[in-house]
């Protein structure tokens, strides 16, 4: 005993609280990495099904996969992190200095964890695929509504007849990458917030 401080005993120390610090580094990382697989596998589908119609946005539109990708590397660095903090048990006698409350803090930790990444997965793949596929519709320019009534109040891509007084098409961009940039950083800023 030192400055008022006792030796854990083993009521305080079971052998099973090693299980709950160790079930705390497995819900860190298993459920992390679904959270992970969730948003690349729905951010990712969409990605795949802008591809097909235009292209060149492929590169600029994959940073929701990317994204989802660091919410799998958090939970592991986490899990390490309690892993790394987890004592063995004394070689000679056997003796457990790991406590409940360690055990508890740690579970708690990994849980608090895995569930984040889970859920921040999961929006980062409802947020990518839609802003996916909006910057894919506006830069393919595939028309969401087709009648002049439902179209009143939205941004229109200029036709090649509307452009024939003005030298041939050359006065306007047809390619809408103005509103295509304003979607993409709108996805941005909601991926990262």
């Amino acid at each position: 005993m030192q400055d008022g401080m006792e030796e854990p005993t083993t009521a305080q120390c079971p052998s099973w609280a090693l299980s709950l610090g160790y079930l705390g580094v497995v819900s860190a990382v298993a459920l992390s990495n679904w959270g992970s697989a969730w948003g690349t596998w729905k951010s990712g589908t969409s990605l795949v099904h802008t591809g097909i119609r235009h292209p060149s946005s492929v590169m600029k539109n994959v940073i929701p996969v990317v994204m989802a990708g660091v919410i799998g590397i958090y939970g592991l660095i986490v899990a390490v992190i309690l892993a790394e903090s987890i004592p063995t048990p004394h070689s000679a006698t056997r003796d457990n200095s790991y406590s409940i409350y360690s055990g508890m803090a740690h579970l708690c930790a990994g849980l608090c964890c895995g569930i984040s990444g889970l859920a921040a997965g999961g929006c980062i793949g409802i947020v990518g695929d839609h802003g996916v596929r909006a910057v894919g519709y506006r830069a393919s320019q595939i028309s969401l509504f087709p009648s002049s009534t439902e179209n009143a109040g939205y941004s229109t891509i200029p036709d090649d007849e509307d452009n024939a007084g003005g030298g041939g098409g050359g006065g306007g961009d047809v390619s809408g990458s103005d509103d295509q940039n304003k979607l993409f950083v709108g996805m941005l800023i909601m991926l990262i917030f």
